[in-house]
């Protein structure tokens, strides 16, 4: 048997997001033979992560490899999950991990995305002129985050949405980052757009994604000329599948190919020097026995 495969949610308060990822879990525990898969939160919902490192320890496992689910490289993946991995290690004797990557702009993650769009344009592929994409991405504090949000909007762009007859792709965020989801509709109306896909960069379904369609369809009602169409979140799928195997057998290998050029946690950038060299902590989580016994730090805000 290989080690086992641990995926790491960020957790959210809304029901249907959590069966999304209990769904995606047991996808993954189909698909492989050759070695066990489970999965937690570090926050806001349950099963809670030690509950899953806890399930893979009694059943005799002292490595594994866990993977963020995470599309992009924040504090979550940077700080909170590592820190809540290093809390396991203290509390089971012989438990060690290896950490894959985020899932980034991914080749197939671009494919899945551009599978979304034609989810909402198909329905008129002959009269694509004059539409652009405004890609929304959750919003971060850490400015490399953001700017790979940024990344994947101009990857889009410069491939799927030009095949597709799409004008362009701008990126937006629905929390902590400009522009919002109004002000980005309101760049790409004023750019010509008649037509415009809000595609959600999101892997699941959550409170921040029903957000972006709520503020979508309320921008669409305020200008009754302007065709807004919603595409869905990528959601569970195989070729989310197939992205999370590669990150696995990188872990694996120990080729973790992480871009800290621009990453607050080791360089000044500015702004953000107070950063540098930061601890990292985990969070708290409600069904953490380690909860309200000092141990990481909480958030505020719904997912």
């Amino acid at each position: 048997m290989r080690p086992p495969l641990l995926l790491v949610g960020h957790g959210t308060r809304d029901a249907k997001g959590v069966a999304d990822f209990t769904a995606f879990v047991e996808r993954l525990g189909s698909r492989f033979d050759d070695r066990d898969v489970a999965g937690g939160f570090i926050e806001l919902s349950p099963p809670p992560l030690t509950d899953a490192v806890g399930d893979l320890y009694d059943r005799g496992h002292r490595r594994v490899v866990a993977v963020p689910m995470m599309l992009v490289a924040a504090g979550h993946a940077k700080g909170d999950i590592p820190g809540a991995l290093a809390r396991e290690r203290e509390r089971r004797p012989g438990f060690d991990y290896s950490y894959g990557r985020p899932l980034g702009p991914h080749p197939t993650m671009l494919g899945l995305l551009a599978e979304r769009m034609d989810e909402v344009l198909e329905a008129s592929a002959d009269e694509q002129g004059d539409t652009a994409v405004l890609l929304v991405g959750r919003g971060s504090s850490d400015p490399d985050a953001n700017a790979e949000v940024c990344k994947v909007a101009r990857l889009l762009q410069e491939g799927h949405a030009k095949e597709r007859g799409v004008d362009f792709v701008e990126p937006a965020f629905i929390s902590l980052a400009r522009p919002g989801v109004p002000e980005g509709l309101e760049r790409i109306r004023r750019l010509g757009a008649r037509r415009i896909v809000v595609l959600p960069y999101f892997l699941f379904s959550g409170i921040l994604p029903d957000r972006v369609v709520d503020q979508a369809n309320a921008f669409a009602a305020d200008h009754p000329g302007l065709d807004v169409r919603c595409a869905p979140v990528i959601g569970d799928c195989d070729g989310l599948a197939d992205v999370i195997a590669e990150r696995y057998d990188e872990a694996v290998a120990g080729d973790i190919r992480m871009n800290c050029d621009t990453c607050v946690y080791r360089i000044a950038m500015p702004g953000f020097a107070d950063r540098v060299g930061a601890p990292q902590t985990p969070h708290h989580h409600p069904d953490d026995p380690s909860h309200g016994h000092g141990h990481g730090h909480g958030h505020g805000h719904g997912h």
